[in-house]
């Protein structure tokens, strides 16, 4: 690949994480995508084959992303405190408000049943490696995979809410309840 179509192609996937993350793998169109990215949608299929599979490849490397930030934490930190930290950044402000990074899985989750099966195998795959990397051990793989479910589910009320009181006492309670 040439290193100008490589570029166009970064392009591309860098305005489609942004899309995804503020609206889901769905609703984002292709000419939305190539318009955000400074392109005309005639190129888009000298890059991929359907908008599935720009989305499902950018959701992949996102949630890459992710995982490789959780990594960089201190090994020597047992499970509960990896989870506690985790969840201090994920449950924030900034983590909420994030509008071009930031996690993609509040708003795609509700919308995976109706995409093709490898999204939900993206998604299975990233949950048991988000698992073993929260829990400090086998025993605590249950919890890890609680508090991971509780992070999940409290960025994506606090965002839907907006910023605001509301959305700050959620964010509050979900980071408390991780143990």
């Amino acid at each position: 690949m040439s290193e100008k179509k490589a570029q166009t192609r970064e392009r591309i996937m860098a305005a489609a994480s942004v899309a995804l993350l503020q609206r889901g793998p769905v609703e984002p169109g292709v000419g939305e995508v190539m318009g955000a990215a400074g392109l005309t949608v005639g190129g888009f299929y000298a890059h991929f084959e359907s908008k599935d599979a720009l989305m499902l490849e950018v959701f992949q490397q996102m949630l890459c992303q992710r995982r490789e930030r959780l990594a960089l934490l201190d090994p020597a930190l047992s499970g509960h405190e990896r989870r506690v930290l985790s969840a201090a950044f994920y449950l924030s402000r900034k983590h909420r408000d994030a509008s071009e990074q930031g996690c993609p899985l509040p708003s795609s989750v509700g919308e995976l049943a109706r995409m093709p099966d490898d999204f939900r195998a993206v998604l299975a795959e990233h949950i048991e490696l988000m698992t073993a990397q929260l829990a400090g051990s086998p025993e605590e793989a249950g919890q890890a995979l609680a508090d991971i479910a509780l992070m999940v589910g409290g960025l994506a009320l606090a965002r839907a809410l907006g910023p605001g009181e509301l959305s700050d006492r959620v964010l509050r309670a979900a980071k408390s309840a991780i143990v």
